[in-house]
């Protein structure tokens, strides 16, 4: 009922600069809260930012600082835009999204396929 197609992932180098972006359709009635997850090698799935309808942000203590989260209601699209990228960034980026599909069910999670994103020289 809702799909998310996330763009943007691939090969940077330390210090340098990604923007993904995920982009939400179907028969959406709304959307709640957006954000972004990533998940490394070896490890858990783990929050990295989100944002609400009204644009309140949480990050991940890790990423406060560098990356910013933003979103443009009328095209249903988040973003994530990452500067200053360390190897320890590195893992495949989720993106999800709490929609409501219709008035009589509650929002419901949704996640994209995900994008790797590797930073390394």
């Amino acid at each position: 009922q809702v799909q998310l197609v996330e763009s943007g992932g691939g090969l940077v180098q330390p210090g340098g600069s990604l923007r993904l972006s995920c982009a939400a359709s179907g028969r959406i009635l709304s959307i709640n809260a957006m954000g972004w997850y990533r998940q490394a090698p070896g490890k858990e799935r783990e929050l990295v930012a989100s944002i609400t309808s009204g644009g309140s942000t949480n990050y991940a203590d890790s990423v406060k600082g560098p990356f910013t989260i933003s979103r443009d209601n009328a095209k249903n699209t988040v973003y994530l835009q990452m500067n200053s990228l360390k190897p320890e960034d590195t893992a495949v980026y989720y993106c999800n999204v709490l929609a409501r599909v219709n008035w009589y069910e509650a929002a419901m999670n949704y996640w994209g396929k995900g994008t790797l994103v590797t930073v390394s020289s």
